[in-house]
């Protein structure tokens, strides 16, 4: 495990914009956190870190997944029930693209052994005055 302490939005970005580079298809990265955490956040920066800053990137929160040529972003706040999953297109994705899934936990069966799995938390004031504390599994 490899924890990381972002003290603010740049700090963010900056790590979002390695990490990213760092993603070869097929892979899936399964972003955990509550709301507010900042998974879109880093979702948004990989995507365009590797699309281009110009990319538009709405979060897939009504849609269910966004795809970008080769990546695949879901977000499954919505989903409640497994089944759907083959529906929206995960397993294909997960076998196929570089795949970002916010609220991974209903689709914990069908994600790949070999999931990056990144757990985003508030660090609260006694590390970094609000900033984001990331461990990676």
């Amino acid at each position: 495990m490899q924890e990381v302490i972002l003290p603010d939005l740049d700090a963010t970005h900056k790590w979002a914009r390695e990490f990213a580079k760092s993603l070869h298809a097929p892979v899936t990265v399964a972003l955990h956190g509550d709301l507010g955490m900042g998974k879109s956040e880093i979702a948004r920066t990989i995507i365009k870190t590797l699309r281009g800053e110009n990319t538009v990137v709405p979060s897939p929160t009504f849609t269910i997944v966004q795809s970008y040529d080769g990546i695949s972003h879901f977000d499954l706040y919505r989903i409640t029930d497994a089944s759907e999953l083959v529906e929206v297109g995960l397993p294909y994705a997960v076998q196929h693209d570089i795949t970002l899934i916010e609220w991974p936990d209903v689709a914990m069966g069908l994600l790949p052994k070999d999931t990056i799995h990144i757990y985003i938390s508030s660090c609260g004031a006694d590390c970094c005055n609000g900033g984001r504390k990331i461990e990676i599994k």
